[in-house]
């Protein structure tokens, strides 16, 4: 199972590592902070508490009155009388009162050390009261209850209220590290990535475009040594494929210029039936290597790119096809452009025609757009091709007439330089079985507005 969150680019993904772990070393943060935070209000509240217990059972031992004499006294012992009072049995709690373990056990342990020794320990927070001028005070009122022989010990202590403001400051100071952080990472991250991606569209472009300039070397200095490799590894494909075009031109001349001999010789054959089988096993072989010629040479060219609009390069190809007695029919053409080399583009549509022809009585040529791909489709009426044929037909010297008479299918090249074309040209060749019966080929390219 695939962690969907986790973003594709290099840049998200830096983004997203250093936010995660910035937010967990946050957290960790937050919780220490917490934890000390409130153990300082236990210190403090729980250090009054056992102050105040302590004084009262000294006094009380001794028989010492807990409360002053006097008006002004009297004023204070009141007071004093609501922080501290001494009971023979438990004392009852306010309504909405709360049990605080942790600062009774506190409580605890601080009068363990010392030479009282309480029976139980109990501590409650009371309710909350809001401030006159609104808001609440930052602090917590809580009565602990300590019973030291037989009697009950009960003094009102204060701790914090709790970490709103601790929260505020942590919210401020993660936005603060976000900002200080992922900031200059997305700039680095960015500068990185952006000699990345024009790496991998200048990957995906064809090979045999040998005038592809190279890639400027950016970036830190890791993605320029990939790139100035690329761009060496790109100038020996070149220079492979210049060497391949001369060797290829050089055996093309060799072999053409021993056939057209041969075929002066052939025709000074007086027998008509041997002559005849003669020259058409030279055309043959002729027809033959225009064809791997051809396949082998596929994309190279000094042929330029250009905008063509798909119904006028359909209608040419339709009446020329025609002119031929061929059974040729245009279908719906959508009126979308496109851009490639012409020459090479009208080769890829003729083999298909070619192919379905052999196979076929008759073609049918349209043009759709689909996801913003334009697809020339030729369909014919032949008995279609099994997922097996589909699979391999594509492929040189593949043809779905299993004799190797050119007369009943060809050399089986068409299909594969169609395919090289389109990809050429950016796009690609699909073969599909139409429902009814029929195949359908179709060179899909990017639509150009």
């Amino acid at each position: 199972m695939t962690f969907r969150l986790w973003p594709k680019s290099l840049i998200g993904q830096l983004v997203f590592a250093v936010a995660l772990m910035l937010f967990v070393a946050q957290a960790i943060n937050f919780a220490m902070l917490v934890r000390g935070q409130k153990q300082q209000s236990l210190a403090h509240g729980g250090g009054m508490a056992v102050a105040r217990i302590i004084d009262a059972v000294d006094r009380d031992r001794r028989g010492e009155s807990l409360l002053p004499r006097g008006e002004h006294q009297q004023h204070q012992g009141r007071e004093r009388s609501e922080r501290l009072m001494i009971t023979d049995q438990p004392p009852t709690m306010p309504t909405g009162a709360v049990r605080e373990p942790d600062l009774a056990n506190y409580v605890s342990g601080l009068l363990a050390e010392t030479n009282i020794r309480a029976d139980a320990v109990d501590a409650w927070v009371l309710p909350r009261r809001a401030r006159p001028y609104g808001g609440a005070f930052p602090y917590r009122s809580v009565i602990v209850v300590a019973k030291v022989e037989s009697r009950y010990f009960a003094v009102r202590t204060r701790i914090g209220a709790g970490g709103s403001r601790l929260k505020g400051f942590l919210v401020w100071q993660t936005l603060s590290l976000y900002l200080l952080l992922l900031v200059p990472i997305m700039v680095i991250a960015y500068r990185a990535a952006a000699p990345l991606r024009g790496l991998t569209r200048a990957a995906r472009l064809n090979p045999a475009l040998r005038d592809s300039e190279p890639l400027s070397e950016e970036g830190p200095s890791d993605v320029r040594d990939l790139i100035a490799a690329f761009n060496a590894y790109r100038a020996r494909i070149a220079t492979m494929l210049s060497d391949k075009d001369r060797m290829l031109g050089a055996v093309g001349h060799d072999l053409r210029t021993p056939l057209a001999s041969l075929r002066v010789r052939v025709e000074q054959v007086e027998d008509e039936v041997l002559r005849g089988k003669m020259i058409a096993s030279i055309e043959e072989m002729t027809a033959m290597l225009t064809d791997i010629l051809a396949l082998a040479r596929s994309g190279a060219g000094t042929e330029m790119q250009e905008r063509i609009p798909l119904n006028e390069l359909i209608a040419e190809l339709a009446a020329d096809y025609e002119e031929r007695g061929k059974d040729v029919t245009v279908a719906d053409v959508a009126d979308v452009a496109v851009m490639a080399r012409p020459m090479l583009l009208k080769r890829g549509v003729r083999n298909l025609l070619d192919n379905a022809m052999a196979y076929a009585v008759r073609a049918r040529l349209s043009v759709r757009v689909v996801e913003g791909q334009a697809r020339i489709v030729v369909s014919d009426d032949g008995p279609g091709l099994t997922d097996e044929q589909i699979a391999t037909l594509i492929e040189p010297f593949a043809r779905g007439e299993q004799s190797r008479n050119r007369a009943t299918g060809g050399a089986g090249l068409g299909l594969s330089i169609a395919r090289d074309i389109a990809e050429g040209e950016g796009g690609s060749l699909t073969l599909a079985n139409r429902e009814g019966g029929g195949l359908d080929a179709v060179i899909a390219l990017p639509v150009h507005t």
